[in-house]
């Protein structure tokens, strides 16, 4: 009964020493709210191949695009381990949209719409060139279909986005596309 008598008080008196402030570990002290990030996105890594999020954010010709994904929230869900194939729009290709189309789309009231547009430009599983066929049809995690054609060599996405180059990544694979896919109109 003694021993346990000791170890409370003992306990009681370290707990009474810690003069009431939180005590960080070393590795985090220095870091503000606003550098921590959650999700998958926050692991830093050097060293690996880079996932299709991190391709993005490198390119200078899918600016708009990493700022959609961002705004949709995607970011953590597009750094996960996939695999997934990405038809990324260009810069160029957004702005062929009408005037004000991007912006409107950014707004916070316009999330669902933004997202249902991004995961449509999104599959589950890696597609490589050199295995598409004409007319294969590849589901989208929107619960939509793109459809693959080939014209003049090269291919196409719905017939008006053409694939102008293909980047492997860590968890998937990105194909460069000169135009947005817009998600057909949901059937009412």
């Amino acid at each position: 009964m003694q021993r346990i008598l000791s170890a409370i008080i003992a306990c009681c008196f370290f707990i009474s020493c810690n003069n009431g402030t939180e005590q960080k570990p070393a590795d985090t002290a220095a870091a503000t709210p606003a550098e921590t990030k959650a999700g998958q996105s926050g692991v830093k890594d050097e060293q690996s191949q880079k996932n299709v999020v991190q391709i993005a954010i490198g390119s200078k010709d899918h600016t708009t695009l990493v700022t959609a994904i961002q705004a949709a929230s995607l970011v953590d869900a597009l750094s996960n381990a996939g695999p997934f194939t990405v038809f990324a729009p260009t810069n160029e290709a957004f702005n062929k949209l009408p005037a004000g189309t991007v912006e409107g789309l950014l707004k916070p009231e316009k999330k669902d719409d933004l997202t249902d547009i991004l995961q449509y430009h999104v599959s589950v599983g890696v597609f490589k060139p050199e295995s598409f066929t004409e007319g294969e049809v590849i589901g989208q995690v929107n619960g939509g279909n793109v459809t693959l054609t080939k014209k003049d060599g090269k291919w196409m996405v719905n017939g008006t986005a053409t694939i102008i180059a293909s980047i492997p990544a860590s968890n998937g694979i990105i194909h460069v596309i000169d135009g947005v896919l817009l998600p057909p109109p949901a059937a009412k």
